[in-house]
C-alpha cells in the first residue's frame, strides 16, 4: 500500500521578514550573508534546492521544531536571497535531499520522537513509506547526518 506524502520547506514570510532587517539587525540575530562557492552546499530550506554559486544566501538560526514537547529544536539554515517557496507536488522529492546522507526524526501526535535513523538520499522514498506504515508516525524531520542541519520536514498528504 503506497502512503502518500507531502515534502514541506521554510515559508515565504521568513525570507521577507529577512529582507526588512538592517545589516544591525541581521547581526544582532547571528543572520550572515554569504556567497555560495560551491553546489552543492548551500541547500536552500525555501526553495528546497542546492543554491547556484554566485548567488548570496542567508545563514541564520531557525527554531524548526516549535513544539510543547522536549523535541523542541534549532539550527543553522540556508535560505536563497531572490528564493522562491517550494511547492512540489505530493510524493515528490527534491533533488537536494537525494545525493546527501540524512537523518531522520520520526514524530507522533504530540511531537514527542518515536525513531530515528540515517541513511543515504537514494533510500528516502522507501524509507518515508516503511516509516508511514506505523500509525503513530505523525511527520518526519530531515537533517543532513553529518553537520546535523535541518533541511524539511515531511508529512501524510
Amino acid at each position: 500500500m503506497f502512503i502518500p506524502f507531502q515534502v514541506v520547506g521554510l515559508p515565504i514570510t521568513l525570507l521577507e521578514e529577512l529582507h526588512t532587517l538592517s545589516t544591525e539587525d541581521r547581526k544582532a540575530r547571528g543572520i550572515q550573508k554569504c556567497i555560495v562557492d560551491a553546489k552543492p552546499g548551500y541547500p536552500c530550506r525555501l526553495s528546497l534546492a542546492d543554491a547556484e554559486v554566485g548567488e548570496e544566501v542567508f545563514l541564520l538560526p531557525y527554531r524548526h521544531h516549535s513544539v510543547d514537547s522536549p523535541y523542541q529544536a534549532a539550527g543553522p539554515v540556508f535560505i536563497r536571497a531572490t528564493g522562491q517557496e517550494a511547492a512540489l507536488p505530493p510524493n515528490e522529492l527534491p533533488e537536494m535531499l537525494k545525493h546527501r546522507f540524512l537523518s531522520l526524526r520520526i514524530y507522533d501526535e504530540n511531537a514527542m520522537m518515536i525513531g530515528a535513523q540515517t541513511l543515504e538520499g537514494t533510500g528516502l522514498a522507501e524509507a518515508i513509506q516503511t516509516i508511514f506504515c506505523a500509525p503513530t508516525a505523525n511527520y518526519i524531520q530531515v537533517h543532513n547526518a553529518r553537520p546535523g542541519c535541518y533541511n524539511c520536514e515531511i508529512r501524510r498528504a
